[in-house]
């Protein structure tokens, strides 16, 4: 096919090297304009910048797209068959969705309709799921709302974080994205309309949701820590500071706490948690200090048992 592909983060990079991989036509890569990160603010290219170049395949970076004109006539210029999006990060205007035969056909990693929006990966862990997907679907104007072409679950670990899940899920959407080509071209996808009351939304992280509740129970602050990796992660406040969680596991309770309330077995620390469930404590981060082991922390900051995090 004939293709224009957007997309931005390393999520988007498989799906785009599949594309070219099996001979398809990409005219025109849009990407976010680079960004300074990094303490030297350097300017650094979007992931996918950085395979399109490899590729050879143009690039454009727009700050704005919905009223671009030489966006417009570029595109219109290229007629692509289809715009495939991945982690584009920006809303897809109707005239750019109105222009393709095949329409604009997005990667979502979720099984849609659950987890719409900006963090599917994130709050799929986050919510205790133990299976997620993902998802081929034409966009319309909607929220992820469009009609489903094809999905493929995948189980997740015990054990996963968002930045274990990510690059599986980036995996196997780059396959299904070049199965939904196919088929399309052959006309053999019904494309299917999404059950609306079963949606859920996944959206953008804050900060804030990377602050423990200790009224959750030790299992759904633990699935949070892992889904909320790298960012916001998880943390508290401990003696008036910031105190970073970076490693914690369920365990069972063999003595009550309250919420919050801290328990010292030797080197081990413990906290209590909602309904009655206790986290041991691994991998804890002081404000302003490097992350250290749970019982380094004992050691130097010697809690005491009638003391409570998150107060």
């Amino acid at each position: 096919m004939n293709l224009v592909f957007c997309g931005t983060p390393q999520f988007a990079v498989p799906t785009l090297d599949k594309l070219v991989e099996a001979g398809h036509s990409i005219q025109l890569v849009l990407t976010q304009p680079d960004r300074h990160k990094g303490r030297g603010l350097e300017l650094v290219a979007s992931p996918v910048k950085q395979t399109s170049l490899h590729h050879n395949v143009p690039v454009y970076q727009p700050e704005k797209i919905k009223t671009n004109e030489e966006l417009q006539a570029r595109l219109r210029e290229i007629a692509p068959d289809a715009i495939i999006v991945v982690g584009y990060g920006r809303i897809i205007p109707k005239w750019m969705l109105d222009l393709p035969r095949h329409g604009n056909i997005n990667l979502h990693a979720s099984l849609l309709p659950k987890y719409r929006g900006a963090a599917p990966i994130q709050w799929a862990i986050a919510s205790g799921e133990n299976v997620t997907g993902v998802t081929t679907m034409r966009i319309d104007e909607g929220l992820d709302t469009g009609d489903i072409l094809l999905q493929q679950d995948l189980p997740i670990n015990d054990d996963d974080t968002s930045e274990t899940l990510a690059p599986r899920l980036a995996a196997i959407g780059a396959d299904l994205m070049i199965e939904t080509l196919q088929r399309l071209q052959a006309g053999a996808i019904a494309p299917q309309q999404q059950n609306h009351a079963k949606s859920s939304l996944a959206p953008i992280l804050t900060k804030e949701d990377g602050r423990i509740d200790f009224h959750r129970t030790a299992q759904e602050i633990y699935n949070r820590l892992r889904g909320f990796q790298p960012w916001p992660g998880a943390f508290t406040t401990y003696r008036g500071k910031m105190l970073g969680v970076t490693g914690v596991r369920p365990v069972a309770a063999d003595s009550y706490l309250d919420e919050g309330q801290l328990l010292m077995r030797g080197s081990q620390l413990f906290v209590g948690c909602g309904q009655s469930t206790v986290l041991e404590l691994l991998e804890v981060q002081p404000e302003g200090k490097k992350r250290m082991a749970a019982r380094d922390y004992v050691h130097g900051y010697h809690p005491n048992e009638d003391e409570h995090l998150g107060v």
